[in-house]
């Protein structure tokens, strides 16, 4: 794994951040571009599902460099499972075109993985788009494999679900 760059901090924020909110809006029209069936996106997470206990939404920041401020985001919820074990899923996760290659994807990753385990999470699932291979090389290069598509992704064709067990 590469190390950090030395000017990234991952921080956790409320979802109604200005910096949260205006990453959101990036990653919405970006999966609206590749995916203009509005069947096809899922960009449902609220406020309450990344309370402390539950979850957490995380901002990614460079403070040197070409690139900096605001450029990267991710979460992870507690969610029910048909499985007896605690899960969560991670959701919202983004990278500025301009910060990609950088790996902030990957530390994005690592610290939600780290909150998991605060959680008290045994695994964590996933859901991305079969248009968006360069997120599935990430996942899978992170420890994730392909699942059944859960929850609302069912009956989602576009839908690509992943999962790991976390220690």
């Amino acid at each position: 794994m590469r190390s950090q760059p030395a000017a990234l901090s991952i921080t956790a924020e409320p979802l109604s951040s200005s910096d949260a909110r205006a990453l959101i809006a990036r990653l919405d029209a970006e999966l609206t571009e590749r995916y203009p069936n509005p069947e096809d996106n899922h960009f449902d997470l609220a406020a309450e599902q990344v309370d402390a206990g539950r979850g957490v939404f995380l901002v990614a920041r460079l403070t040197d460099g070409p690139v900096t401020g605001p450029i990267g985001c991710g979460a992870l919820r507690r969610i029910e499972t048909e499985t007896t074990e605690p899960t969560g899923e991670i959701k919202r996760m983004y990278v500025a075109p301009s910060a990609r290659g950088l790996g902030i994807g990957r530390h994005l990753l690592t610290e939600l993985e780290r909150h998991a385990h605060e959680l008290g999470l045994r695994r964590l699932v996933l859901e991305t788009g079969e248009r968006q291979p360069e997120a599935i090389r990430l996942y899978e290069r992170a420890g994730f494999s392909r699942i059944d598509r859960f929850g609302g992704y069912v009956n989602s064709p576009m839908s690509v679900c992943m999962g790991k067990a976390i220690e």
